[in-house]
């Protein structure tokens, strides 16, 4: 789904340049590149879009089936810069936060918006909802990374966004679980090389479950990654059932993280879930691609 900006000049895009590391103010103080993250709940799985004729060119849009009412989160704290409306064309309704040392965010395309300027937001603050206003054939997420009005090649979480590609990205966005502090593990390392998350489910706030799979191999994973009682031994549990086959469980008293679980289950549903003291999760079969 690519962006169709009919009057870009009202959003005031500018030309490409390569990313500096730094940001200088002044001659002496350097400003470090914020720690941009996927502007989307923790765990949440998108296709960072990018193209050529895309305006701005290092632009990435999020897509997603029913991407549309998905909460956007702030990329990074800051200061509410910018609430507009384009109408149905350019940006639609868009927002931009701006995080200090020259660097700024812009989020567009949004269905609503739930900032005002001036509003200072942390990382991981919702600020509005995805959707198709403005000049866009279809839903997603037009997002932009600047420095001093110049629209930067992307990096989310650290790891740049290839350009041009079409490329699955998770969001770390205040996971509790590794990338953001607290516990140290992430489904990737619990899981191993090759994994990438494919969906995951919150178990309140004492941690979460998350279903992975490694397209080399054809293999699901789950794990749960606890939030709470870090380090200390206490009752967390991962299962994946394959259509057709015997469930798989992993339970007991564990410091950080339950599993990981493993099967192959290319092209079939499988029933996934986990559980951290009383909280649990189980999904119905799904995932069958």
């Amino acid at each position: 789904m690519r962006t169709i900006h009919k009057t870009l000049a009202a959003a005031g895009l500018a030309a490409v340049v390569v990313t500096p590391a730094l940001a200088f103010v002044g001659q002496s103080q350097a400003v470090a590149k914020p720690n941009f993250q996927m502007p989307f709940r923790c765990g949440y799985t998108a296709t960072a879009a990018t193209f050529g004729g895309h305006s701005p060119a290092n632009a990435v849009d999020f897509q997603k089936a029913g991407i549309t009412g998905d909460p956007v989160l702030a990329s990074a704290g800051g200061t509410v810069s910018r609430v507009a409306n384009e109408g149905s064309t350019s940006y639609g309704r868009w927002i931009e936060i701006n995080h200090g040392g020259g660097y700024t965010t812009r989020y567009a395309h949004l269905s609503a918006q739930q900032v005002r300027v001036g509003q200072k937001v942390a990382l991981g603050t919702q600020i509005g909802k995805a959707g198709a206003t403005g000049g866009v054939s279809g839903p997603h997420l037009h997002f932009e990374e600047r420095r001093n009005g110049v629209v930067l090649r992307a990096t989310l979480n650290g790891r740049a966004v290839p350009y041009p590609g079409h490329t699955p990205f998770t969001s770390r966005n205040k996971c509790t679980g590794g990338g953001g502090g607290g516990n140290p593990y992430t489904p990737q390392k619990a899981c191993g090389s090759g994994f990438a998350v494919v969906d995951s489910k919150a178990l309140g706030k004492a941690g979460r479950t998350y279903l992975l799979y490694n397209k080399g191999s054809g293999k699901n994973c789950v794990t749960t990654l606890k939030s709470t009682s870090l380090g200390k031994k206490t009752a967390a549990s991962a299962f994946l059932e394959v259509k057709g086959a015997k469930r798989v469980t992993d339970s007991g008293n564990f410091a950080y993280y339950a599993g990981p679980v493993t099967r192959s289950a290319a092209g079939t549903c499988v029933k996934w879930g986990g559980s951290v003291g009383s909280q649990r999760y189980t999904s119905p079969f799904e995932h069958c691609g």
